[in-house]
């Protein structure tokens, strides 16, 4: 057996923990999404397999990539078909002939029976096992891989869950125990053992390893008996092994700018909804909504979240194709052609929208990523008008080796200074223009232009697609990687390509000048959230989340349901979900009936008793007051 075999040890309570999470969630889909425990390599193989099979066109390239090499992240560092040589007697040639076909059909058949067998496989282990330690780890190591149907029989078949997950309680209560060193030790119980993997046994020869597998439109893990059955299932979206949509760490300062002239949020409720909605995962449709996904989840605090990667919609870390297959299929262009995610500080500024500049309306842009990106519903005007507010007090990160009007300042390097010169210098090889005459200083480094320069690859002869909108040099040292798809990886890396790309010449000792004045461009004094043992994460989580709820002073009378709701159902299960990170474990309590009584608030507004939803309204402010200085 490998010795990663151990690691598999951590995953029973990793996934006991991750499962009591969410349990504590109830109602809508919290913006916070839950950390998920590891996968064994052949699920993770499987889980990618079904999540890529979805895509259209489907990436084949990447199926076989998920079985052959470790899932992004993965605690293995072999891949599903190394450990299946390694750990099993089970062949994957029928699911490799299947792949190489393009037989999507197929694949999924050959795919699900295997991870089946698998599991029968290490049930045979378990049950035959000759101490109670093998045994243990061969329930482990079924039960780790039955989480490849888990979701899809809990959501078609709620009955025969609840007898499987008996099953494998049964399973794990008997099969004996060494004791402590030859003391209390337990016998296991061979008749208990094979009753419950029968269960087991039974459920999945009926339906993951028949012969003939209907036809998928969706692949997912539903059982075929329920396939068969025709009936409408819905199954929770789930993200593949290897996604990370987490907020980045460290996080970054947020600057906005009523605040920096001694304003505070909770008396601009227009500023503060728009907040709200900039965080809340109920105005986007599914799967974004399902999965916790909002614009704060790419955009964190204004900035670029360079951690984010879903398989099969990013080519790397910090990109995202939103108009693919996966968020709204109709909106799928069928092209494959991720993004880097760009920074919204200085929003108001930085028109026309987009990476290529396509949207001359930031409001027509807000509108086109909720609609259409993300499959949501039609925004109110008040929902756009919020955000547009919210979203146009975005400011730069103070920079004190700059001017306002874009100079440097004496704190600035001599590198940095000599670079200034190297930028403002025209180039025949730039039709005698300079650095700055896209990125012009006193606009904020930006012309509010598109510019074809030869960093995109042409679709057809004589195409136009090659134009992208000059983006701003503020900040930038906190934004890598660089150019509309991440290409370059410094900006070191991005003076090299147009010395290169453009002829100028310049001489390695140039580059490094130039270089430093782009690095001092791009610095900023205070880039990122200082946090200490009470200053804490949940500290600010818990600030912005009442702040948000605000709001209410000014909805609540004017009796706006609609968007009184979709506050409450968004600020409460992101409070609740929070709680879960707090520092302070003797406040949690109190923070979980803080969020139920923002809930209550919803639920009285539901069933249309104002006076019911003004008192519970009272008591959370009341309540928040209370316990703000042991919420961290």
């Amino acid at each position: 057996m490998n010795s990663e075999t151990a690691v598999i040890q951590k995953f029973l309570g990793a996934f006991i923990v991750a499962l009591a999470s969410a349990l504590v969630l109830s109602g809508p889909v919290a913006a916070t999404p839950a950390k998920e425990a590891p996968w064994l390599p052949e699920a993770a193989a499987y889980r990618l397999t079904l999540f890529l099979g979805n895509l259209e066109p489907l990436p084949w390239d990447d199926v076989g990539t998920a079985w052959a090499e470790p899932y992004r992240g993965s605690e293995f560092s072999v891949g599903a078909l190394a450990w299946l040589d390694g750990n099993s007697d089970i062949g994957p040639a029928p699911l490799l002939d299947a792949i190489t076909r393009e037989d999507r059909q197929a694949v999924f058949a050959e795919a699900t029976r295997l991870i089946a067998r698998r599991i029968d496989e290490e049930l045979d282990r378990a049950v035959m096992a000759d101490d109670p330690a093998r045994a243990q780890q061969a329930v482990r190591t079924a039960r780790e891989l039955y989480r490849s149907f888990a979701d899809g029989i809990a959501a078609a078949d709620p009955d025969a869950s609840r007898r499987i997950g008996l099953a494998w309680l049964e399973l794990n209560s008997s099969t004996g125990s060494a004791g402590v060193l030859g003391a209390g030790a337990t016998p296991a119980s061979r008749k208990t053992m094979e009753a419950a993997r029968e269960v087991i046994s039974l459920y999945l020869a009926e339906n993951y390893l028949v012969d003939d597998f209907a036809p998928r439109r969706t692949l997912s893990a539903l059982p075929e008996t329920v396939v068969l059955s025709g009936r409408t299932i819905e199954v929770p979206p789930s993200l593949p092994p290897g996604s990370d949509i987490f907020d980045q760490d460290p996080l970054p300062r947020l600057v906005l700018n009523f605040e920096e002239q001694g304003i505070d949020e909770t008396d601009l409720p227009l500023v503060a909804y728009g907040d709200m909605l900039f965080d809340s995962a109920q105005i986007f449709g599914n799967p974004a909504q399902g999965l916790g996904v909002a614009c704060s989840t790419c955009h964190n605090r204004s900035d670029v979240n360079q951690r984010l990667f879903i398989p099969g919609a990013s080519h790397q870390p910090g990109a995202i194709d939103v108009d693919g297959a996966f968020f709204n299929p109709i909106f799928n262009d069928r092209r494959d052609d991720p993004i880097d995610i760009p920074s919204l500080r200085g929003l108001r500024f930085t028109g026309p929208y987009g990476r290529d500049g396509r949207f001359a309306s930031l409001r027509d842009f807000t509108r086109n990523v909720i609609v259409n990106e993300f499959g949501g519903d039609e925004p109110t005007p008040f929902m756009l008008d919020a955000l547009l507010a919210y979203m146009l007090e975005f400011d730069f990160l103070p920079n004190s080796m700059l001017t306002p009007d874009g100079q440097l300042t004496e704190a600035a390097p001599e590198a940095a200074q000599r670079g200034e010169a190297i930028f403002n210098t025209p180039f025949a090889a730039l039709g005698d223009r300079s650095c700055s005459s896209c990125h012009v200083p006193d606009t904020n480094f930006l012309d509010r232009q598109a510019h074809d320069i030869g960093s995109v690859a042409l679709a057809y002869d004589g195409a136009r697609t090659g134009a992208m909108d000059t983006p701003t040099l503020l900040g930038t040292v906190y934004t890598a990687p660089y150019f509309h798809d991440g290409s370059l990886p410094t900006l070191a890396a991005v003076v090299d390509w147009f010395d290169e790309s453009k002829s100028l010449g310049l001489t390695g000792a140039e580059r490094a000048d130039l270089t430093a004045y782009l690095e001092t461009v791009g610095a900023a004094d205070e880039p990122y959230e200082a946090f200490d043992a009470e200053n804490t994460a949940f500290r600010l989580a818990f600030s912005e989340l009442t702040t948000f709820a605000s709001t209410l002073d000014t909805l609540l009378p004017q009796r706006d349901a609609k968007h009184i709701l979709l506050l409450t159902d968004t600020v409460a299960a992101d409070l609740s979900a929070d709680a879960s990170t707090m520092s302070n474990l003797a406040a949690r309590p109190e923070v979980y009936a803080l969020a139920q009584r923002l809930a209550e608030v919803g639920d009285a507004v539901r069933t249309d008793d104002w006076v019911a939803a003004e008192t519970s309204w009272t008591a959370f402010k009341s309540e928040a007051d209370a316990i703000e200085e042991r919420a961290f």
